[in-house]
């Protein structure tokens, strides 16, 4: 009787606790990807300008931002009429009151008269533009470049039009975080500018956000595992019971 009841203790308990794993792994499951929709929209790359960041046909999570807090070297999402009607990526390597040019010494890119590193780069022509040019970047505008500077269509092809092809903050609509398909990814703010007033932006949320739905995804699961280990576990120990008792009732026999 004791045996039996605290076995039926044990169960109970191991049955509360494997419920409460549920029900708290499809909160953080749900709210997951509650939380993801509200901070990011999917975006699918269209061209091959900003290779080898992002390549053509790939899945970016983008975090939906206001123009205010876009910061040089951020990959972002942005529609003007001037370039396209369609939703454009490109990386920010200048904001309002910064001189960008090219090309400094060893065919750098200099902002402020700073060079700037750029390791993002699709180096194989070996110059961070081959197309010189100088903008003193307008209050509120951005000036925006391809990684891939030798097949990009960017603000070096709007140089002659008004603004010198920068784009306007409010322009912007989100920036890009991660790859996710086909080869899942982390996007790393470039150091390169850190150095420069107002820094790099912050890390996105996006592995806070992955980390709750895949927590809560391990949780459902090995909640909902319990029941049918406990029920196996405990027919073994039924069986050897039985096999036991057997054994035991043919001695005697004996």
């Amino acid at each position: 009787m004791g045996g039996t009841a605290r076995k039926d203790g044990r169960g109970r308990l191991g049955n509360t606790l494997s419920g409460l794993a549920v029900a708290v792994g499809f909160v953080l499951f749900l709210g997951g990807f509650v939380w993801g929709a509200m901070l990011y929209q999917p975006y699918t790359v269209p061209t091959d300008s900003m290779m080898p960041t992002v390549k053509p046909g790939d899945r970016v999570l983008a975090e939906r931002i206001d123009g205010d807090e876009v910061r040089r070297g951020d990959v972002v999402i942005f529609t003007d009429a001037m370039w396209s009607n369609a939703p454009m990526v490109k990386r920010v390597v200048g904001v309002g009151g910064d001189t960008v040019k090219c090309c400094g010494q060893g065919g750098r890119l200099t902002v402020n008269g700073v060079q700037v590193d750029e390791p993002y780069l699709d180096t194989a022509r070996g110059m961070a533009s081959e197309i010189p040019f100088e903008v003193k970047v307008p209050d509120g505008k951005l000036f925006l470049l391809g990684d891939r500077r030798g097949a990009s269509v960017d603000s070096r092809a709007h140089l002659q039009e008004a603004g010198q092809g920068t784009v306007s903050r409010s322009a912007v609509t989100a920036r890009v975080d991660a790859v996710a398909w086909p080869s899942p990814q982390m996007l790393e703010r470039p150091g390169a500018f850190r150095a420069l007033p107002g820094g790099i932006s912050a890390a996105g949320p996006v592995k806070p956000v992955l980390g709750a739905i895949a927590g809560g995804a391990l949780l459902v699961l090995g909640g909902a595992a319990y029941g049918p280990l406990a029920k196996r576990s405990a027919g073994r120990a039924g069986s050897r019971a039985g096999q036991g008792a057997g054994r035991r009732e043919r001695a005697g026999v004996r």
